[in-house]
Order: C-alpha cells, then structure tokens, then sequence
C-alpha cells in the first residue's frame, strides 16, 4: 500500500454575473471565478498530487506546467485522467480517496453526491471509497474573507496485480 497527501488553494475573483466554479469536476453556480491558469478545480489539482506522491512520481506542476500553452484553460478531470492511467500501468489502484475543501461559498453539501460520483467514475473505484468534507474558516484569512478557496486530500494506493 501507498498513501499520497496533496494540497491547493487558488484566489477567488468576484462576479457580478452569476458565474461557476469548478469543485471535484461539478461546476457550481456562485458570484466567483477562479483565479488559475488551468480551470482551478482545487479539488482534482489536490487528487493529482496525492496521487503522484504516493508513488513519489512529483508533483503537479512538474507534469502540468503552467508555461505550457497546452494547459491554458485546461480541464483538471485531464489531469486526473493522464495520472491515473499512468498509476494504472504501474500496476496500481486507489483505494480510498479522503479530502476537505475549504470555502465560505458556495455551499457543497447539496452538491456532495456529484462530486463524489464524478471523482469514484474519474478514479475507477467505487463510490464507498470516496469521502469528501467542506469546512468554513469562520471569517479568517483569505478563505474566510471569500478570496480563496483550497483543498486537502489524501489517497492510499494498493496494488492491482
């Protein structure tokens, strides 16, 4: 077995046009942009890095630099997609997926359901292994003062083969 941890937090950026931010690959409806060079889904940018340092393969921005026009705008579920397929050939798989998401708004709990269903299909495990929290930071700092969003997440590996 393998465990990997990974973090990111990107800047929030006021609308005021209804607009969509990306959490776990779900867009969610809110008065917010994400401040990224890719789509800044914090929550799969966490996933990759756990995913790659539980088999100390790097880290995000090794494989996915931001100079690289290629990531421009680019769906962090590609991300997912490239990694895991990599963790696959080396006869891989994950079996547990935990992580927090840190933000005033929107709210996740009417969204809880997709985003993990959206992560267990982009992983290719069952929807029990899949755990997701959300958590306010009460007014403090950056996320509390609605200027940035973060996530924490933490994936055990377990052979395939």
């Amino acid at each position: 077995m393998r465990t990997g941890i990974g973090y990111d937090i990107h800047r929030l950026v006021p609308t005021v046009e209804p607009s969509a931010i990306p959490i776990g690959g779900v867009p969610l409806s809110c008065y917010f942009k994400v401040n990224a060079v890719s789509d800044g889904d914090v929550l799969l940018h966490a996933l990759v890095d756990a995913l790659l340092g539980a088999l100390a393969l790097g880290d995000i921005g090794q494989w996915f630099p931001e100079n690289k026009p290629e990531n421009k705008g680019r769906a962090s579920a590609e991300f997912v997609r490239e990694v895991i397929s990599h963790v696959d050939k080396l006869g891989w798989r994950v079996a547990h997926f935990d992580s927090i998401v840190q933000l005033e708004e929107p709210k996740l709990a009417p969204h809880s359901d997709a985003i993990r269903r959206n992560i267990a299909l982009l992983l290719g495990t069952e929807l029990s292994a899949i755990s997701l929290k959300a958590k306010t930071a009460e007014g403090l700092g950056p996320i509390g003062e609605r200027k940035a969003i973060s996530a924490h997440a933490i994936v055990t590996l377990e052979r395939s083969r």
